[in-house]
């Protein structure tokens, strides 16, 4: 782990702020680590906002909601945050959504739920992480193995990214909520939540829930992978290849649990999100609640004006985040923050030889050899490089960032990982 500039000042103290309903919204068919979904409307047809556009009828998948009420625009290519360019469902309102309304469930409702209608909600709702990895939620919700403990992730350890620590601060009673339907549906005695130790509201909120155990946590990176937080929580490590459900450990991030509970109790698919729109070019950074689909163009408006332009606009925070090519790209469901970067602070450094420092052996959480995986993916020794573990690589960027050739190593290792899939 490293410690890094935290820059978290721009927006840790800016409560959330409703950003305007947009009066045109780009949906992507694909939010989600899985299969594609299928258009479930056609152009022309009207829409109301939850209702329902785009599924599959098996596999790993979670479904697409209209996030606003309209009419269906257009399907077409898009551009996408994370794979480029993808097929979205476009829909256009008034910017307004009036009559907007969920099917509530009373407390002794809820309570009667079984873990099969939890995961029905979850799944029709179309959750899926919210920290960044966007696996479909309902697929966690059923291990194949018994589970003895729930790991909340509060870390929040990417530089910049406030969104989460503000949803822990303005929603704490919601999350215990959610908390405990995953707790009581599962079995679950032993609840903690991780949560950084530059987030002081947000422990002491969590600290007036006795049911969850709080876990102050170094704010170092990466403090919330999900590998690391469970060695630094419980103490136990997860062997090459396994996951947490393998040692009885499920993770759940905090706006997760949060969509959750909306669902459960207010009927409310995920149709918006918390993202924290910052850095040095603006003006005025928040944290915003945005509806999926909305352009990024609308966030940087909102918190204008621009003190200078930027030079480079990022989904998520500047160590896993991805650099985007336009401010048209919408936001998804695994948005959690939009970093603007300006010339100096996205200065690209001349990439040097290998010196064989071994400072990313040394920076790794993951115990890897970024090196040479690196020098095999440059040689397109897709064997060799996942005989390093390539596939074991949880793509924080600390490889990068230490080291002092300014070797573009995660790029290669991830290079590296889609071709270790294909080989059999």
């Amino acid at each position: 782990m490293v410690k890094l500039a935290e820059n978290k000042h721009y927006s840790e103290h800016k409560a959330i702020e409703r950003l305007p309903v947009p009066s045109k919204v780009y949906l992507p068919l694909i939010q989600h680590l899985g299969k594609i979904c299928t258009p479930e409307v056609k152009v022309g047809d009207t829409v109301k906002s939850g209702q329902r556009i785009a599924a599959a009828q098996s596999g790993v998948y979670a479904p697409i909601h209209a996030s606003i009420p309209g009419v269906v625009a257009a399907i077409q290519d898009w551009p996408h945050p994370v794979l480029g360019r993808a097929k979205a469902i476009v829909l256009e309102g008034d910017g307004h959504c009036e009559g907007e309304a969920f099917v509530l469930k009373s407390r002794k409702e809820v309570e009667k739920l079984s873990l099969e209608d939890i995961r029905r909600i979850v799944l029709d709702a179309g959750i899926v992480g919210m920290g960044g990895a966007s696996f479909p939620t309902h697929i966690k919700l059923n291990p194949p193995k018994p589970l003895n403990t729930l790991i909340i992730n509060g870390a929040e350890c990417e530089p910049y990214l406030t969104a989460d620590a503000r949803l822990m601060v303005e929603k704490t009673a919601e999350i215990v909520e959610g908390i405990a339907l995953i707790a009581s549906a599962l079995g679950i005695k032993e609840i903690y939540i991780g949560i950084e130790d530059n987030k002081p509201e947000a422990i002491k909120a969590f600290s007036a829930f006795p049911q969850v155990k709080v876990k102050v946590l170094k704010s170092d990176y990466p403090q919330g992978g999900e590998k690391q937080l469970i060695l630094n929580i419980l103490g136990k490590e997860i062997p090459r290849g396994k996951l947490p459900f393998d040692i009885g450990v499920l993770v759940q991030n905090v706006a997760t649990v949060y969509a959750i509970y909306e669902a459960v109790f207010k009927g409310k698919p995920l149709i918006e999100r918390v993202v924290t729109v910052t850095g040095s070019c603006l003006e005025n950074p928040k944290n915003l609640l945005v509806r999926l689909g909305t352009p990024v163009k609308n966030l940087i408006d909102s918190c204008g004006p621009l003190k200078e332009e930027p030079v480079k606009i990022i989904f998520g925070g500047p160590m896993m985040g991805i650099a985007q090519y336009t401010d048209e790209v919408p936001i998804i469901k695994s948005s959690g923050g939009l970093l603007l970067m300006n010339e100096k602070e996205a200065q690209t450094l001349e990439e040097g030889p290998c010196i064989r420092c071994a400072a990313c052996l040394r920076g790794c959480p993951a115990g890897l050899m970024p090196c040479q995986i690196n020098l095999a993916s440059e040689r397109s020794l897709w064997q060799l490089a996942k005989d390093y573990g390539a596939a074991d690589c949880i793509e924080c960027g600390i490889c990068n960032y230490v080291c002092p050739a300014n070797r573009r190593l995660l790029q290669t290792i991830k290079r590296a990982k889609l071709e270790v899939l294909k080989i059999k």
